[in-house]
């Protein structure tokens, strides 16, 4: 990936894409809520709690809110044709119900949610972006995290770890690929992805990838 596809504040989506590609990627790099993790956001709460304490807990949801609030801001400083837009989600699987899951979320909280609510208001087309199998490989993996002691065993720790490596690689290939295969010419794609993922090597060349805040770590 050349130097140029990165994409910084206060830049145009058109100058990104002068170079020609014929498909781009808007790819926001996210940190999920507690209204985001479902079934699973009274088990982090209380291992936050546990962890940082009630004031801890309190100041990590206003950075998070922040962090919304800036990638609402670069949305709406691309200008986007949204007629061209489709719409990539973390978490959201290929089911046929796709436009129902991003309303309750929406409806129980979620800034992500609402925000892709908002932008297909607009013309943008959700698209289902995840393995359902993948998916429920990751929530069981999680539940156990957060519900079972940490192993004493340095080797069985090593072992989950490269597990979770694992997991999340074949996530981001299937994301990937996703794109790659349904991303048209002349299209825009706008990717929110947590942080820990890492699919551009997987993309096709001719995928322009635009960074309106940073490139995930």
């Amino acid at each position: 990936m050349s130097a140029d596809q990165r994409h910084l504040p206060g830049t145009t989506l058109q100058a990104a894409s002068a170079g020609g590609s014929p498909r781009t990627l808007i790819y926001l790099p996210i940190v999920h809520t507690q209204a985001d993790m479902g079934a699973l956001q009274e088990s982090v709460v209380q291992a936050t709690i546990a962890k940082m304490g009630r004031a801890g807990l309190a100041r990590k949801a206003s950075a998070i809110d922040r962090v919304w609030t800036e990638i609402e801001a670069a949305i709406t400083t691309l200008e986007l044709p949204f007629d061209r837009v489709r719409l990539y989600q973390d978490g959201l699987p290929i089911c046929g119900r796709e436009v129902e899951i991003v309303t309750e979320l929406a409806q129980a909280g979620s800034r992500n949610h609402q925000l892709l609510l908002r932008l297909m208001a607009q013309g943008a087309i959700l698209m289902g972006t995840e393995s359902g199998d993948l998916l429920v490989q990751e929530y069981q993996a999680a539940k156990q995290s957060l519900t079972v002691r940490p192993p004493r065993s340095a080797g069985v720790a090593a072992s989950r770890q490269a597990a979770g490596e694992n997991l999340l690689r074949r996530r981001d290939q299937f994301i990937a690929r996703r794109i790659n295969d349904t991303l048209k010419p002349g299209e825009t794609g706008i990717l929110f992805l947590g942080l820990l993922h890492a699919l551009e090597q997987y993309l096709q060349a001719d995928i322009n990838v635009v960074y309106p805040l940073h490139r995930p770590r």
